[in-house]
């Protein structure tokens, strides 16, 4: 009974017809509206599960779970049983709920990291074929369909040629009997065709009456020419209604046979409908997952026990006032409760948010229990609580001569009540559960001697015959939920009975939040530690509650200064403060001057949560824009690349030309020279090397800088300048020292650089006279004009020494070598033997180089195989 009246003072229907909002079919939303409490924690985290994976599989579908074609058709099953006919409609109904559960469990199917889900359909059977049968037997409107039966279709065949005879000789009379009949209309009275008479004229059309008009002008005769027509149309209809019964009954009698299975498919569709509405219904709360603590420690082995966290939490009911008929935006509280803590008393003044907070508790844990998402913000720790227990609000009747005080002492019988059969429940089964461990242990002791004694083989544990003993069962975790506990009595004694009453709730109830009036249940907490106070935020400006709730610091009593406040004579505050006393006052200026010290730590959290937030906005911004200037480099990288190699690409066309045009042209050294004047304007127009470089800025340490030493690895500080040997003085510590600007660096690892010396020119002619028997060497130029016509000379400048290089290595080697040979007209390259991998590569890379006329290999003299000869343009 004390369960029933906690839902309903907790409102707890209200919640449940919200959900119910979020159903997609009928039977979703009976069962949201009926929701039962769990009586296990087992039961919880399988719904928990169910609503979890619920919540991602909507979150990565575009149009979340469809419920299409699912209907209630668990009367039409007990009718199919009881082997009543089912209507077209009924049957049609159950195809369609057939194909909306194959739907759904195609969707399931391909999420197979749903587990919950996948193992609640896994089992699951639609029977496609009877869908099948009643999709062709049963139309769209719910008629049974001409292809159900060849019978059936040559009945409604011979009615279609029956009708039209009919109408056939019915259109002709009014023809011929126009002035005869009212109006020229065919229609039917008790299912057989007639055609309207004037009275007066009844006989010139001979036939049965079966109707006449309100005013009596018209008769309704059907001519004496179709009756017998008529007649037989009424047979086949006949007929067919009894093949039509048949259809449906043989369709009735295959959903019988299947409905165990029918039921468990509505079943389960009404479970994945109620997990869809509580995953939705949790996503518009902007609710968190809930995870449950332990709060006691049964023994050493026991994980340790954790606290209650519940952050932000706002009560669903006013988020639903608020969303949809306009209310005051919701207050949230913090609720952090300490594993010790077993009873927090709640203090302030009335309206202050005292109730609210009682049945926002009540509700996060009731919709943890249920499988919903906790309004809270992450993380949402709590325990699994047992019981819910609520006295909140008044119990008067005046039938049963109750007062406040009456009301409130029998509900809180009732809970001690439930709290001690749930006690005497869990202890009297751990008795059991430790006799039959005693019992059992006894018998496998009696069995290990006995098979001692006759050798045989020891039987292990997990073949033995005796049941392993029960771990003892948990102490029941109830939360109780007190509202002005001792209220509506004396003071002095209502204050004795509530802290009697909180004393022994510590010692057999989980935990109890209570609220109160009566200061003496504030010293609780200085005397117990399993007792804790909180109180209600007051404004004593705007003389209003702020509905927010403080932790550790009692409620401080308001009355005084609010009648002061609302200028309530001054003579009469002041004696009513002497009559209270001024360790009351003391008491107050207390309260307030640590309410005070709250309110400055909670601005300067804020003013701190704020500072952070501009850290991380600005350190998103900042990453933002070193993506882009990131991705800016990377577009000009591409873009330089593109341009380099169009440039290469124009300047090997450059070069070719000029070479085809010195194949091409007579051979004499005027056409050489040209060739090569060219070459060199190429050269300076796109060698990077010929480009004229800035001017580099240099460092040259400053008295007073701070400089590195690398040699040293010290840092210090420039006491005098560059000397005329580039020396300087450092001091780093107490050690002071002389040394070369050339090992000192800036501190960003800039080198330092020496002052340049006063160029001299050379008077030497820019021409000498050669020694004689020399000759006299061709003008310098960086691309010099190759002289096929002397004697090729093997030098260090035209050789290159490639042996044990990859090919891709060496062709960048060879690159350079042949702009460095290109003098002498020819290049050396010695590659070896080896596997002639090398030898092959480097042939394939002269064979397609555009500056190489020919190749061969070398004389055995000089190599042989392993060296080849690369002849230049």
């Amino acid at each position: 009974m004390i369960q029933a009246e906690t839902l309903e003072l907790l409102e707890w229907s209200r919640l449940c017809q919200h959900l119910s909002t979020f159903a997609a079919t009928k039977l979703g939303a009976i069962a949201a509206r009926r929701l039962r409490i769990p009586d296990t924690q087992a039961e919880t985290l399988t719904l928990l599960a169910q609503t979890q994976d619920v919540y991602a599989l909507e979150s990565r579908l575009s149009t979340g779970l469809k419920f299409d074609g699912i209907t209630d058709i668990g009367e039409s099953l007990e009718r199919a049983e009881r082997r009543a006919l089912l209507s077209g409609e009924e049957l049609l109904a159950i195809a369609t709920t057939l194909a909306g559960m194959r739907t759904l469990r195609r969707v399931i199917d391909n999420q197979p990291d749903l587990l919950v889900l996948n193992a609640l359909i896994q089992d699951l059977r639609t029977y496609p074929e009877l869908e099948q049968e009643i999709h062709r037997c049963i139309d769209d409107r719910g008629q049974v369909a001409d292809r159900a039966t060849p019978k059936l279709a040559g009945i409604r065949e011979q009615q279609k040629q029956l009708r039209d005879r009919v109408y056939s000789t019915l259109q002709s009379i009014l023809q011929r009997k126009a002035n005869a009949v009212q109006e020229s209309l065919i229609t039917q009275r008790e299912g057989r065709f007639v055609i309207p008479v004037k009275a007066p004229q009844k006989d010139a059309i001979p036939g049965i009456v079966h109707d006449t008009s309100m005013s009596g002008a018209t008769l309704y005769v059907e001519p004496q020419a179709t009756v017998n027509l008529n007649n037989q149309l009424r047979q086949l209809q006949r007929q067919e209604q009894v093949e039509e019964e048949a259809v449906r009954q043989a369709l009735t009698d295959q959903v019988a046979v299947v409905k165990p299975d029918l039921e468990r498919l509505l079943a389960i569709a009404t479970t994945l409908d109620l997990a869809t509405a509580r995953a939705r219904y949790s996503l518009w709360l902007e609710a968190n997952p809930p995870r449950f603590v332990t709060r006691e420690r049964k023994n050493a082995s026991a994980a340790p026990p954790e606290s209650i966290v519940l952050r932000n939490l706002r009560h669903p009911l006013l988020i639903w006032q608020q969303q949809h008929e306009q209310g005051r935006p919701v207050v949230p509280i913090d609720l952090v409760i300490q594993p010790h803590i077993r009873v927090v008393a709640i203090t302030g003044p009335n309206t202050g948010g005292k109730t609210v907070t009682l049945k926002t508790l009540g509700l996060a844990v009731l919709m943890a229990k249920v499988g919903l998402y906790v309004p809270a913000r992450e993380p949402v720790e709590l325990p699994w609580f047992d019981q819910v227990l609520a006295d909140i609000g008044d119990e008067q009747s005046l039938e049963q001569s109750l007062s406040t005080f009456s009301g409130h002492i029998r509900r809180i019988s009732r809970i001690l009540a439930a709290l001690g059969e749930r006690d005497e429940e869990a202890g009297g089964e751990r008795q059991e559960a430790e006799g039959e461990a005693e019992e059992a242990e006894s018998r496998r002791q009696e069995a290990g001697r006995e098979i001692q004694i006759s050798n045989l083989v020891a039987v292990s544990p997990s073949a033995s015959p005796f049941p392993a003993p029960r771990s003892p069962l948990p102490t029941p975790y109830s939360l109780v939920l007190l509202d002005e506990v001792g209220a509506g009595t004396d003071p002095s004694e209502g204050s004795a009975l509530a802290i009697a009453l909180l004393n022994h709730l510590a010692d057999h109830a989980g935990l109890t939040i209570a609220t109160t009036h009566f200061g003496e249940l504030k010293a609780l907490k200085y005397q117990d530690d399993r007792f804790e106070n909180a109180s209600v935020e007051f404004d004593d400006v705007l003389l209003s509650p702020t509905y927010r709730l403080l932790w550790g610091i009692p409620g401080r009593s308001n009355a005084l200064t609010i009648a002061r406040r609302l200028g309530l004579d001054a003579s009469v505050v002041e004696q009513a403060q002497a009559l209270v006393g001024g360790a009351s006052e003391d008491v107050n200026q207390v309260i307030a001057g640590l309410e005070a010290q709250r309110r400055r730590q909670e601005t300067k959290s804020q003013e701190a949560a704020q500072l952070l937030e501009s850290a991380e906005h600005l350190h998103r911004e900042l990453s933002r824009k070193a993506a882009s200037l990131k991705e800016r480099e990377q577009s000009l990288q591409q873009a330089q690349e593109q341009a380099v190699q169009a440039a290469i690409a124009q300047a090997k066309s450059e070069i070719a030309q000029v070479i085809r045009q010195l194949q091409q042209g007579p051979v004499s050294a005027q056409a050489a020279q040209q060739a090569t004047d060219s070459l060199h304007q190429l050269a300076e127009r796109r060698l990077p090397s010929r480009q004229p470089k800035p001017p580099k800025p240099g460092f040259r340490p400053q008295v007073g800088d701070r400089v590195r030493i690398p040699r040293l690895g010290q840092t210090a500080e420039v006491l005098t300048a560059p000397n005329d040997d580039e020396e300087i003085t450092v001091r780093f510590g107490l050690m002071k020292m002389t040394v070369p600007i050339d090992d000192v660096e800036s501190l960003d690892g800039e080198k330092a650089v020496k002052k340049p010396k006063a160029e001299t020119r050379s008077q030497e002619p820019e021409a000498r006279s050669q020694k004689p028997g020399a000759t006299q060497s061709p003008p310098t130029h960086d691309t010099p004009t190759p002289n096929h016509d002397t004697p090729i000379i093997r030098t260090a400048r035209n050789t290159i020494d490639i042996r044990g290089s990859r090919v891709a290595d060496a062709e960048p080697m060879m690159e350079q070598a042949i702009a460095q040979a290109y003098e002498s007209g020819v290049l050396w390259i010695i590659h070896g033997h080896g596997t002639g991998k090398l030898r092959q590569g480097v042939h394939a890379f002269l064979q397609q180089h555009p500056q190489v006329e020919r190749y061969e290999l070398a004389s055995r003299a000089d190599g042989g195989a392993g060296v080849t000869l690369a002849y230049l343009r």
